[in-house]
């Protein structure tokens, strides 16, 4: 049977000991993920750990027995690159916010010490896997304390978004006294959105590239738009990022 042609006792339990360590390892990080309730938890962490440390494991094996190109050094560059696109599935964005950036480089971590493991470097594994938790536990307050400091006004980053509630049958005509109004303005705009508002009204809804302006300039560029016929509603809205 070629199932057990290349069977060897010594290697095995060494898999087994390669596996087991990958298994727990990812465990640990994968339990203070699931712990806080994150997309990827215990079984991803534990999975991608295994998962690596077998790929690691069954080219280090297979190089023994059959020899040819160093492929355990091709087999950890695809891994790298390969846990890359199963991090970008982890990363939500959500009313403007991205979230899952720290989960998806948690499982990058994971990978790396499953590798490690798969490779027999045992220390190597359990050093990887302390610092990954102590990313993920010991620089938390530390983030959380810089989150919630004053900002200095220079830090802040503002961006704009114009909102007009109107009549459809004039909606052409201010949608286009707009732009003609943020172009005169030199107030480059991202996109422009016409969305129905009630019963013939619709909401033109345009986001200002971030540019230095003031409330009081967009009050005054918007002062004409109000006087138009058919502009029942005219605003603005700013959010800020740093």
């Amino acid at each position: 049977m070629q199932a057990f042609a290349y069977f060897e006792l010594i290697p095995f339990v060494d898999s087994v000991i390669s596996l087991a360590a990958a298994f727990i390892l990812g465990g640990a990080i994968g339990l203070e993920r699931q712990f806080r309730l994150r997309t990827a938890g215990l079984r991803t962490n534990v999975l991608v750990a295994v998962g690596a440390a077998l790929f690691v494991d069954t080219a280090m094996r297979f190089h023994q027995i059959h020899g040819g190109s160093p492929g355990t050094l091709q087999v950890l560059a695809y891994i790298v690159s390969g846990v890359g696109f199963l991090g970008a599935g982890v990363i939500m964005r959500e009313q403007g916010n991205v979230r899952g950036i720290n989960t998806a480089a948690t499982l990058w971590g994971s990978a790396a010490v499953g590798c490690a493991a798969g490779a027999d470097l045992l220390p190597e594994a359990i050093l990887g896997t302390v610092f990954v938790l102590a990313a993920n536990t010991l620089l938390r307050p530390a983030v959380d304390r810089i989150n919630r400091r004053p900002l200095h006004p220079d830090e802040v980053e503002v961006t704009y978004s114009i909102h007009i509630i109107t009549a459809e049958a004039h909606c052409e005509t201010i949608l286009s006294a707009l732009e003609k109004a943020l172009n005169t303005a030199n107030l480059p705009f991202r996109d422009t959105e016409v969305t129905p508002f009630g019963e013939q009204k619709a909401e033109i809804e345009t986001h200002l590239l971030p540019v230095s302006i003031q409330g009081p300039e967009l009050d005054a560029l918007l002062k004409e738009i109000k006087t138009l016929p058919g502009a029942q509603q005219v605003f603005w809205r700013a959010s800020t990022t740093v």
